[in-house]
This record gives structure tokens, sequence and C-alpha cells, in this order.
């Protein structure tokens, strides 16, 4: 792992810590991080618990289990359309048939239909919050080989919530 691949993966998996980030650490299944820490001698620890043992391992070690943008679903994307239209359009009493000048364009980013400005999501911490939340891998981590990509059957998230 490259010192810029470890960078990409701490700055990550710092803003994903509030939204229960789980991680694949080797073992045979996945584990929610708890918190991380840097030991000037030996570089970057995450600290993983499960039934009261403690695993510290190496940043490198660390694979977050996140979701692909393309996997967004219809209900999702209303969702943050929502929340962009409150934030940008300062709109909080709109039906949701309403028309609005920003909208989501595809998911990279999202639109003004006024005069086609556009702004993308490394703009917007607030649009970075909600897609850490709801795990998206936005930094494209998967496509890098830093991180697991969520599907149906190997859902971490999904596990927890039953």
């Amino acid at each position: 792992m490259t010192q810029k691949e470890k960078s990409l993966l701490l700055k990550d998996l710092c803003a994903r810590l509030p939204y229960g980030v789980f991680c694949n650490i080797g073992l045979y299944h996945p584990l929610p991080l708890q918190r991380l820490f840097v030991d000037k001698l030996d570089g970057i620890l995450l600290d993983f618990y499960e039934d009261g043992k403690d695993y510290q391992v190496y940043l490198s070690e660390v694979k977050p289990y996140l979701r692909p943008m393309s996997s967004m679903t219809e209900e999702e994307k209303k969702e943050l359309e929502r929340l962009i239209d409150e934030k940008l359009n300062r709109n909080t009493d709109q039906e949701d048939d309403e028309w609005t000048p920003w909208v989501l364009y595809d998911t990279t980013g999202i639109k003004n239909f006024i005069g086609g400005e556009r702004f993308y999501f490394d703009e917007m911490s607030f649009i970075y919050d909600w897609l850490n939340a709801h795990h998206f891998d936005f930094r494209n981590l998967i496509g890098k080989g830093l991180a697991i990509e969520v599907t149906k059957k190997n859902n971490p998230y999904e596990i927890q919530r039953n």
C-alpha cells in the first residue's frame, strides 16, 4: 500500500467513524471500527472490539465495506435531492414534485437547470456527511482495491439492522 493510498484510506475512515463503518481485518466476519490512533513508532493503528477482545491492526490491513455510488436506490436519490434542495435552494416547505433549480446530476454532483452550473460532491461537505452515513464509496476505494463492495449477500450493515 502506497503512502498516497494510506492517506486516502485514513481520511475516508476518519470521516466514517461517526457512522459505524464495518471493516474486514482478516477475521471470519466484518467488525465495526471503534476508534483509531497514531502510534508514532509503528504508524497508524485501528481498534476493533468483539466479545471483549480488542484487535489492533495497521491501516494497511483494513478494508472498509462500502457501497458503490451506482447502488444508490431511487428512494435514496430522492432523499439526497431533498437535502440538496433544503441546503442549496433554502427550500424547506416544498412538495416532492415541485421543480427547483438544483437537482442531482447523475451520481457525481448537482446541476442548476438555470444556466447549467454544476457543483460536484467534492465541493460540498454536507453531501459528504450524507454519503458517509449511507456508506457510499465516493472516493472510489473499491476500484483502487482499498475497500470491499457491499452486495446483497455481503452486507454487514443489513445484518446489523436485523
